[in-house]
């Protein structure tokens, strides 16, 4: 029997992170079933991230998608770390341009992923209807099981 994928979106927020770890002490431990793990980033177009048009678009955006690709980059290597921290180093990574919810269900799709696991970014009704929520989107549209982890709220201080 093949071992199952699992796919992590990853975004630079401590609520990814969160998720990643989450999902390595819940899923790989030394006596779990063995799993294929795919961290995907989505990387936005840098069109998407700066409404700029004209002759000045075609210096800024060059600069800016440097910028994003730097970030996915970093991004991808910190999940990397984490997972070496747990123990887990068989990974693959992606950082793939477009929006995060199309990104997600496209990886559970190529990857033929048994499990999507997202994190939730705790926005409320309102912001994430203005936001869009990808862990909604992907729970709707993934073709197979997604989790969606929460980070605990912060202790009152």
């Amino acid at each position: 029997m093949a071992d199952k994928v699992l796919v992590i979106g990853v975004d630079e927020t401590e609520h990814s992170f969160y998720a990643l770890r989450w999902m390595l002490q819940h899923f790989f431990g030394p006596n779990d079933i063995p799993h294929n793990l795919v961290i995907v980033h989505a990387k936005p177009p840098p069109s998407s991230v700066l409404a700029i048009s004209g002759p000045a678009a075609e210096n800024v955006l060059p600069l800016l998608d440097e910028d994003l690709k730097k970030i996915g980059n970093r991004t991808v290597q910190r999940a990397k770390e984490i997972c070496i921290e747990h123990k887990v180093q068989n990974v693959t990574t992606e950082v793939v341009e477009g929006d995060a919810r199309n990104v997600m269900c496209d990886a559970v799709e190529k990857h033929h992923a048994s499990l999507l696991v997202v994190g939730s970014h705790n926005y409320g009704v309102v912001k994430g209807m203005n936001l869009g929520s990808v862990s909604a989107y992907c729970a709707h549209h993934a073709h197979c099981s997604v989790m969606i982890v929460k980070r605990p709220p912060k202790p009152m201080e």
